[in-house]
């Protein structure tokens, strides 16, 4: 069972810091996640510029030019934001029984962990 998900909020944990010029400590949420490569595409982390040959629409406008879009990055240097303290924390799993239409069934849950302190 995976850890994280589509829309979840995420921290980069890993790489220079903010004031180096890269991406630690940056949050954002999950747009797309490739689980054979095991990497994840997170909004405004990771921006790359990629050439575009100039080409023509159907409609005669020209395309091209330098586009700029998120990167995937390894999914090991990101981490799970706490929704309540919005600081990264680790995840663990439950199970709950849910009743729906009579049936009880047994699922497994997310849940944050404590984040933030020190022991």
């Amino acid at each position: 069972m995976a850890n994280i998900r589509k829309g979840d909020l995420v921290q980069v944990i890993t790489g220079p810091t903010q004031d180096r010029g890269g991406d630690r400590g940056k949050q954002g949420k999950v747009i797309e996640i490739l689980k054979d490569q095991d990497r994840i595409v997170v909004e405004g982390v990771n921006y790359v510029t990629k050439h575009v040959k100039v080409g023509q629409t159907q409609r005669g406008t020209k395309t091209g030019g330098i586009e700029t879009h998120e990167a995937p990055i390894h999914i090991s240097n990101v981490q799970l934001v706490d929704p309540k303290s919005k600081k990264p924390t680790r995840i663990g799993f439950r199970e709950e029984t849910v009743e729906k239409d009579g049936v009880k069934k047994t699922v497994r849950v997310r849940y944050a962990k404590k984040s933030g302190e020190k022991f």
